[in-house]
């Protein structure tokens, strides 16, 4: 089934999707810089900026960032030549509070990750399919931070390398109606 869109948007938007089949090609070094540039400057909660990044780009950190995947990702997330790890700073640098907004304000900056990757014809797919307690021994992560996703970034592949049953789900999903998401009271 074909995605509809009720309302003109980015066509960045309307374009991506998470992809399983990913090319092993290398992406370049200054591409990586400019998708995490776009994260940069994401807003957040009194301009906190609690997202850092772990850039797993070379055959050492793969190699670890890999290892912490679940296997059924591992399947297909091997391929990718970049993970990104996304980490939130739990509290304020102001005063040390609690800063509730955290998760908010970092998944913002992966949404603008995203854009800038798709502006770029870079795909990314985010997971929930990893161990965060190995990934925090991994790359020894501290306590303040806590473990939001890992990210496959890099280029389109060929579908036909991926198992069959990803083979049948590596396409743009169907997204819920505008009215079914608008919280009526």
């Amino acid at each position: 089934m074909e995605r509809e869109f009720n309302y003109e948007i980015m066509k960045e938007i309307k374009e991506r999707w998470s992809l399983r089949a990913f090319s092993n090609e290398k992406i370049p070094k200054e591409e990586v810089m400019a998708i995490l540039e776009a994260a940069r400057y994401a807003p957040s909660c009194f301009n906190e900026q609690p997202w850092r990044f772990i850039v797993a780009d070379d055959e050492e950190k793969l190699a670890k960032m890999r290892n912490v995947l679940t296997e059924s990702n591992q399947v297909w997330a091997n391929a990718a030549p970049v993970l990104i790890a996304i980490l939130s700073k739990k509290t304020f640098a102001y005063n040390g509070k609690d800063n509730f907004w955290h998760q908010f304000d970092a998944g913002t900056a992966w949404g603008y990750l995203s854009l800038e990757a798709q502006r770029r014809g870079i795909a990314t797919h985010a997971m929930g399919g990893f161990s965060k307690k190995l990934l925090r021994e991994s790359f020894d992560v501290s306590e303040e931070y806590d473990v939001m996703t890992v990210v496959a970034v890099g280029k389109m592949g060929d579908k036909e390398k991926l198992p069959d049953d990803l083979k049948e789900r590596e396409r743009p999903d169907v997204r819920e109606s505008l009215e079914k998401l608008i919280y009526k009271v």
